[in-house]
């Protein structure tokens, strides 16, 4: 980080800041450099800095021709996500969540580092003041990404982004087309704090039960709700 400079360090900032409160298309690509230049009020060199950290972090992934995106890769091309995407249901998905990222959690409890809660109270703060349901979902998106990293094992991180590329092509974006914003008693907040605090408490049990729970809620809405679109 240090070797980024001063303007590298304001351009990472800014652009977290951006990438926290834009509406993302659905596949999660950025605008050009020019326009996030003009867009941050940077320089390319600076940005450029700013995009080398979020890549070597796995917050995006660039290719060449096509443009940045939001990930840590692209996963579609390497296991077949649109595959599986096209033979899953949203209740294939929300029964993959549940086996799998209430054990996340309670490795993050396990080896979440300081930086990593402060990085997740970031994003439960940022959640709250989402201005429309897309940049709710791209926050919520963020925060359980960074629960999975903070487990500190690049298998159970790969696990998530291939179940989450699944999730967005099969469910993400669908179900709030509205530009309205999420309520201020939204479940998902108490939920969110309740996992957070439990990583930070360094509760393994607490933290698996936390996210457990939220995810049953979130099956709950989302099931009957696509059940009745369709």
């Amino acid at each position: 980080m240090d070797k980024i400079g001063n303007g590298g360090r304001a351009a990472l900032v800014q652009l977290q800041a951006y990438l926290a409160q834009i509406d993302l298309p659905s596949d999660g690509r950025l605008p050009s450099e020019r326009e996030l230049c003009d867009t941050l009020g940077v320089s390319r060199g600076d940005l450029r800095k700013a995009l080398d950290v979020l890549e070597r972090d796995g917050h995006i992934w660039r290719h060449v021709g096509k443009g940045t995106f939001v990930g840590s890769g692209p996963v579609e091309e390497t296991i077949g996500i649109l595959e599986i995407a096209g033979s899953s249901s949203p209740a294939d998905v929300m029964h993959a969540r549940l086996i799998i990222e209430p054990e996340i959690a309670r490795e993050a409890a396990l080896h979440a580092t300081t930086a990593d809660i402060a990085a997740m109270r970031h994003s439960l703060e940022q959640t709250r003041e989402a201005a429309t349901w897309r940049q709710y979902e791209n926050i919520d998106n963020l925060l359980h990404r960074q629960i999975a990293q903070a487990s500190r094992n690049n298998v159970l991180l790969g696990l998530f982004d291939v179940l989450n590329a699944v999730r967005r092509t099969v469910v993400w974006g669908r179900l709030r087309a509205d530009g309205s914003r999420p309520p201020a008693d939204h479940h998902s907040f108490t939920d969110h704090e309740r996992i957070v605090s439990a990583i930070e408490e360094r509760d393994l049990a607490g933290a698996a039960s936390a996210m457990r729970a939220h995810l049953q809620q979130v099956e709950r809405r989302l099931i009957p709700i696509r059940a009745a679109a369709e």
